[in-house]
């Protein structure tokens, strides 16, 4: 197995896990009520109630799904951090093969090498 520089991976992943960290406590700071609030916020006698509704509602979704996929990633970061501090870092949890360090450089929190993570997605 190739000697992996997994202190430079645990840094670029602990950075990583910083800016998302960041970009979900701004996300919290930019719309600290539930949807249901935002909607009853919206004037009852306007016009375009309904399309202003949708358009909040629209809004908390994509909010919503953004703050549900960063929580998935920084999953995935602690589990690549567990991996470094276990001595795993590198070795695919599928099949035992080594992950490229192409594939670790453009994705340090990956656990799968290319042709598991292929399987896994059903390509």
């Amino acid at each position: 197995m190739t000697s992996i520089d997994t202190e430079r991976f645990r840094e670029a992943l602990l950075e990583e896990r910083k800016r998302v960290e960041h970009a979900l406590a701004t996300l919290r700071d930019q719309h600290p009520g539930s949807s249901d609030e935002e909607v009853e916020e919206l004037p009852a006698t306007s016009d375009n109630h309904l399309a202003e509704t949708a358009t909040a509602t629209l809004g908390r979704e994509i909010d919503y799904t953004l703050g549900e996929n960063s929580g998935h990633v920084l999953v995935d970061i602690d589990a690549a951090l567990k991996r470094i501090d276990d001595g795993m870092y590198g070795t695919c949890v599928s099949c035992g093969n080594e992950i490229p360090l192409g594939r670790l450089e453009a994705h340090p929190a990956a656990s799968l090498c290319i042709d598991c993570k292929r399987r896994a997605e059903g390509g």
